[in-house]
């Protein structure tokens, strides 16, 4: 199975339902670091889903990450918190965290990012969440500053 064709279903439920075993199996395994530059080709669809799907999975190989493609490609990944659609930030901003946990030298970068997020754009019921996450990716880059 053609999995980055899997991710960009039609079906959003399938391409979920990928979506979330590919992200176990990131877990468990570096059998998905080959796919990186293939999750970063991601970013650049349309579609919002497609590119917060690549966004995860991208930062999902953070841990098995030995030849610093994250790094090479973090603007992009980080210019992906700029999304007009508050759910897909929030789910970005949530796949950051293994980000921090495993590239600690990106923590000064995604605290740079955090602090310039625009929340303007966002409605009033949004803003306090997507505040909140920030605030929570904040605490976990300084725990790891301990």
């Amino acid at each position: 199975m053609d999995i980055i064709a899997g991710l960009q279903n039609k079906n959003n439920t399938e391409a979920y339902q990928l979506l979330l075993l590919l992200e176990k199996g990131s877990a468990e395994s570096n059998a998905l670091y080959g796919n990186f530059e293939d999750f970063i080709g991601l970013l650049k669809c349309k579609n919002s889903f497609v590119r917060t799907r690549g966004f995860r999975l991208a930062c999902a190989q953070a841990r098995w990450d030995v030849e610093e493609k994250l790094e090479a490609h973090f603007d992009l990944l980080l210019a992906a918190l700029d999304d007009d659609k508050p759910t897909a930030v929030r789910q970005r901003l949530s796949a950051l965290r293994g980000v921090i946990l495993y590239k600690p030298q990106l923590n000064g970068r995604i605290e740079e990012k955090l602090d310039k997020l625009d929340l303007s754009k966002f409605k009033d019921s949004m803003r306090p969440l997507i505040k909140r996450d920030r605030e929570e990716l904040r605490a976990l880059i300084q725990l790891k500053e301990i």
